[in-house]
């Protein structure tokens, strides 16, 4: 399993992926082998999560480092080094050290993840090299017309996507969108190499999350909106968001005494508080630093309410808290394209609290209305039944057929 996000790494939702399907892999009698990178490639790290880590699993870590940080001169540093990533470096160390725990364990299946392209290079190398069958993670689709914005970058993003679709056993994204969109731009590979496995939630870490959390007594009417992960300024920008909550407040339908509104561990605090600043919302909106990922499972399970952000240009994606965010089973605010896969998700579990990202109007009327089914206790909230269809165990039994069926195929 080839994945650059791994504890101790912090400050990305993309560990909890391959950290879960390698703890519950061998209850399916797989044994994982995790080829991940060197911690000092990490901008952040915390051992918070390394406990969770399988005694079943052995992790390798192979040199790399980050061409941004460790060779960067003036915060300057040559574009050439970073590409496709800036942890291409990583490549370096992963390749011949991928080689060695082949020929040592003699696996059935390489697996690999994106986000971080460097993996899929990794994974389309040893596949190539050894004729093992591999599976590539692409989790989102990795290009878009205009993504990754830089053109030099985004060739060899496209390049690294092609021959991963030609070469890959099969190739498995985490939306219905995502999964039609390849189809549609791969036309001549076989529709049979797609494969859908959502992400999910943790119940392991939701267990001990309600274990621990104290319950206090509501001192005041003052509701408690939390956005729990990264806010990308295209992807999730709240500009909108934000001129509504200001209008909101110069109407005095809202104000501080009856909403606060956290936007917890958002990667992008300068960005943000420019925008608080320029709206004049500081008194409603606040940022919180990142916590620990059972502190904020507990500030979820808390919470009054939970905020979504997607803009239509992520239609085919589904952000990985949502699934946390029914699993809470708290009311969620949606601010995303009606017509997106993460409205149809919500949907089909009869939430219908949702805005389009950008329409100002329209998240003012849908605040409000969110806000009164809040305090009328009315605001739909996903039952149990369908939010345990979403739990990390049931994923990794859905990645152990999968890995099942590319391993007796390529027995055969």
């Amino acid at each position: 399993m080839i994945a650059f996000h791994f504890p101790p790494m912090r400050g990305s939702s993309g560990i909890l992926r391959t950290l879960k399907f390698s703890r519950y892999l061998p209850e399916f009698d797989w044994e994982p082998i995790i080829l991940t990178a060197h911690p000092r490639t990490y901008a952040n790290t915390s051992n918070d999560q390394v406990a969770e880590i399988s005694d079943r699993v052995t992790v390798y870590r192979a040199f790399g480092f980050d061409t941004s940080r460790h060779l960067s001169f003036m915060r300057r540093y040559p574009g050439l080094l970073a590409l496709p990533d800036r942890w291409v470096s990583w490549s370096l160390g992963a390749i011949p050290m991928g080689l060695y725990l082949i020929r040592k364990y003699r696996p059935d299946v390489i697996w690999s993840t994106y986000p971080i392209a460097t993996a899929h290079l990794i994974g389309l190398t040893l596949s190539r090299l050894t004729g093992l069958p591999w599976v590539a993670d692409f989790r989102d689709p990795m290009t878009d017309v205009d993504y990754p914005p830089d053109r030099l970058t985004r060739q060899m993003y496209q390049w690294i996507e092609k021959k991963s679709v030609t070469y890959c056993t099969k190739a498995v994204l985490t939306t219905p969108g995502a999964v039609d969109d390849y189809k549609e731009r791969f036309p001549q590979t076989p529709a049979s190499r797609f494969h859908l496995i959502e992400n999910g939630y943790d119940e392991e870490s939701f267990a001990a999350a309600e274990a621990n959390r104290i319950k206090e007594q509501k001192k005041n009417a003052r509701l408690v909106l939390i956005h729990s992960g990264i806010i990308y300024p295209s992807e999730r920008d709240p500009t909108q968001l934000f001129e509504a909550l200001a209008v909101l407040t110069q109407q005095e339908l809202i104000s501080h005494t009856s909403l606060h509104v956290i936007l917890r561990a958002t990667a992008h605090d300068e960005y943000l508080l420019q925008l608080i600043d320029q709206y004049k919302i500081g008194d409603i909106v606040s940022l919180a630093p990142p916590i620990s990922y059972r502190e904020a499972l507990s500030e979820m399970l808390a919470a009054d309410g939970l905020l979504i952000l997607q803009a239509s240009n992520c239609n085919n994606q589904i952000p990985a808290k949502l699934y946390e965010y029914l699993r809470a089973r708290r009311p969620i605010l949606a601010l995303t394209d009606p017509v997106g896969n993460t409205a149809a998700a919500l949907i089909s579990v009869g939430v219908d609290t949702m805005a389009p990202l950008d329409s100002r109007n329209d998240i003012m009327r849908e605040l409000l209305r969110f806000l009164a089914l809040i305090k009328g206790n009315e605001a739909p909230i996903a039952s149990m039944e369908n939010a345990l269809a979403g739990s990390r165990r049931s994923r990794t039994k859905e990645l152990s057929n999968l890995l099942e069926s590319v391993a007796q195929r390529a027995g055969s």
